[in-house]
């Protein structure tokens, strides 16, 4: 059955009906190829209007220079509805609509553990965190470290953090864009991959570089509603394919059906996917290591906050997060289930989509794209296009801007330049971001080829994590951690993190995650108590109940947040 409603007839790998005629053939060539151009339109007219109001609105006003603290945080004066949405807009890139999608495809709903724990998880951030960093004053996590702990560690810390976003999470995001693309407006073959790479870095270098955080977080406002709105749409739109009498509701009911299996949350151990998702573990375990660690001391998350006008407006953009943060799930694994079960149904040539010649395994990654690619009708997939286009640049530029900050205020500063000028930190911070961002174009390619990049992401992210939050954890929490302890804990946890990957242990890397962390954790104390057994550590942070007080629209949304957790899983475990 073709989709009823398309204009233009589009074209996909496998998908031609070999009956058709030379002419026909033709014709659905030329009405792919007009389609194109109209959707790329609407793709230009939304790059335009994104560029302008990015340099709109970091502007600086006549008299005056741009500072520091207006580059790298907006000059600590975003509301609440800016945090919530910028945090959203940073976390939601290709990522999550490729490889969570891709995800969803191959093990179901038990991969939306991670957005809505991350629900909880920005909760907690709210709650403890945030009144600590936002008392320090701090411009990035490393200088946090470094009056907590040492400049050594921060410097180590800095240069682990600018070596992830490099080599992982840039280059990734990158990739998944340019895949995306070339499956979407393309036909699919890699041709158009390396220039969209090139098109989206050129995208987020456009006002990202120039306007700073005052840029990325204003233009994330749009880019959040325009990526929930395209997520929408192309969710009804599949549901809508997956039965042949069509309807949502038909379509709902025909996954629950066909594949009820994809709808738990927690995984059996018979499960093909456990080793990714292993059972209650999940909720017990390591994902608290990867959600604790890139909600509560990810440079480019944590710095929106940091940014806000004050405490109350921070901990409500966390908040606002958290509600935005359990609607993703349904834009973006739903999908990846509708996908799966086209494939094992043989629905709108999905076989030929997702079977690689000459092997047994699938393009789980695929799902996303490809439902666009079929369903969505020519405008609305430029609209659609937009909303994927938004998730990846936001993202881009939320990187870049943390990659420069930490460059900038933690290394260059320090090291390089003491009595650089306001002036001077703001235009190394463009050219580090720059210098990153060619550097990342350069090594996206090579990422083709890796099977469920989401599920890459976090184990290559787990190396480093689990070590990081341990260091931050005793920090934050426990008067007689020391220096010494910490970097022996930092130092220790990553040939830990490798020897629980490389030996064959078949251990999913979640509990990897975890058991480093203790171990790290265990080292930190024992180092600690030896270097200072009797005494408080003289850098201790002194905390009191009243930095942990929260207003009442804050606990409201936490016990709502709760609420709907605690009714999710009771549905689906």
């Amino acid at each position: 059955m073709n989709p009823s409603f398309h204009i233009i007839d589009f074209v996909i790998p496998g998908a031609a009906n070999s009956g058709d005629s030379m002419a026909v053939r033709q014709m659905k060539l030329l009405g792919n190829m007009l389609g194109a151009e109209i959707d790329f339109v609407i793709l230009g007219i939304y790059a335009v209007l994104l560029v302008g109001v990015g340099l709109w609105v970091s502007r600086t006003k006549k008299g005056q220079t741009k500072t520091a603290e207006d580059y790298f945080l907006a000059s600590k004066a975003l509301p609440w509805w800016a945090i919530g949405s910028s945090l959203i807009a940073a976390n939601i890139s290709a990522e999550q609509f490729i490889g969570m999608s891709g995800s969803g495809f191959a093990g179901g709903l038990a991969i939306a553990s991670y957005e809505f724990m991350a629900a909880l998880t920005l909760i907690i951030v709210g709650k403890f965190f945030l009144p600590v960093f936002i008392k320090q004053g701090i411009y990035t996590i490393p200088e946090f470290v470094e009056k907590r702990f040492s400049t050594n560690l921060k410097t180590i810390l800095a240069v682990f953090w600018i070596a992830l976003f490099l080599f992982v999470n840039l280059t990734s995001v990158l990739f998944l864009g340019g895949k995306a693309i070339d499956t979407i407006v393309g036909v699919g073959d890699g041709s158009m991959v390396i220039p969209a790479i090139i098109a989206l870095a050129l995208f987020a270098a456009a006002y990202s570089l120039y306007g700073g955080l005052s840029a990325v977080a204003w233009t994330d406002v749009i880019q959040v509603a325009l990526l929930v709105i395209g997520g929408v749409i192309t969710t009804i739109v599949a549901l809508h394919y997956v039965t042949p009498d069509g309807g949502i509701m038909n379509g709902i009911s025909h996954i629950a059906d066909v594949a009820a299996d994809k709808f738990d949350m927690v995984l059996s151990r018979d499960n093909k996917e456990f080793n990714n998702l292993p059972g209650i573990y999940v909720l017990i375990g390591g994902l608290w290591v990867a959600n604790l660690y890139y909600w509560g001391f990810n440079q480019y998350i944590i710095q929106r906050t940091l940014a806000a006008k004050s405490l109350k407006e921070a901990q409500r953009g966390i908040a606002f997060a958290a509600f935005l943060k359990m609607l993703i799930p349904f834009i973006v694994v739903i999908p990846g289930i509708v996908a799966w079960v086209m494939f094992s149904e043989d629905l709108h040539g999905a076989k030929n989509a997702f079977e690689i010649a000459g092997s047994t395994a699938l393009n789980n990654d695929n799902a996303y794209p490809w439902l666009i690619s079929t369903f969505i009708p020519v405008g609305v997939k430029g609209l659609v296009l937009a909303a994927l286009a938004a998730a990846i640049v936001s993202s881009l530029a939320s990187m870049l801007n943390s990659t420069s900050t930490i460059f900038t205020m933690d290394i260059y500063k320090p090291y390089i330049n003491q009595a650089a000028s306001q002036t001077k930190l703001v235009n190394v911070g463009r050219l580090t971001a720059g210098i990153a961002l060619i550097i990342a174009v350069l090594l996206a390619p090579l990422l083709g080829g890796i099977d469920q990049m989401f599920q890459y992401i976090q184990e290559y992210t787990g190396l480093v994590s689990p070590g990081i939050l341990a260091v931050f954890l005793m920090g934050l929490f426990w008067k007689k951690a020391t220096n010494k302890g910490a970097i022996w804990g930092i130092l220790s946890s990553i040939p830990v993190a490798l020897i629980f990957k490389l030996l064959p242990l078949e251990m999913p890397f979640m509990d990897q995650m975890f058991y480093t962390c203790i171990i790290t954790i265990a080292v930190i104390f024992m180092v600690s108590l030896s270097s200072c057994p009797t005494d408080d550590d003289p850098k201790a942070i002194k905390l009191t109940a009243d930095m942990f007080k929260t207003d009442k629209v804050f606990n409201i949304c936490a016990y709502i947040i709760c609420i709907l957790l605690a009714v999710i899983y009771t549905v689906f475990f």
